[in-house]
């Protein structure tokens, strides 16, 4: 049966609390097999402001922008910008036979983004925008200079 204990550490004490419990699991578990101990980077995950900003963003792009959909120019909805300018983060793309014909695209899910991403997804519709005459509105540019230092 595998354990793990996670201890988040941004600080010097709670180093020193870390280490204190490390030690201490280290013992307890080697008194039944031998013990494995990683250590990573913890990246910060999107904020909520990130998150609040996003929705904005894509309603604006959706009420403005026409896109090929099926060989004609159209609406999309906000969701379906979601999913194409989500996949502009990546230089691969995955597509999927649907069950019942036709493709799906497999793309990011802004759900798993860290901050550092979210940004660079931000800035990219920022972009994408500004390529095709947007005019955001007042909740889009809301803290736009916060996304700007982060990216």
């Amino acid at each position: 049966m595998s354990k793990e204990l996670i201890i988040p550490v941004s600080s010097l004490q709670e180093m020193q609390y870390a280490i204190a419990r490390v030690s201490a699991a280290i013992g307890k578990g080697l008194e039944r097999a031998p013990v494995e101990v990683a250590l990573r980077h913890r990246e910060d995950k999107r904020s909520v402001s990130q998150n609040k900003k996003l929705w904005p963003m894509l309603s604006d792009v959706a009420k403005q922008v026409k896109w090929p959909v099926n060989g004609a120019m159209d609406y999309l909805p906000a969701e379906d910008w979601k999913d194409i300018l989500s996949s502009g983060l990546d230089s691969e793309q995955r597509v999927a036979p649907g069950i019942n014909g036709g493709f799906v695209m497999l793309g990011k899910r802004t759900s798993k983004m860290r901050k550092a991403e979210f940004a660079q997804l931000i800035e990219l519709i920022y972009a994408f925008g500004s390529q095709h005459g947007v005019q955001w509105s007042e909740p889009a540019l809301a803290i736009y200079d916060e996304y700007r230092e982060v990216a």
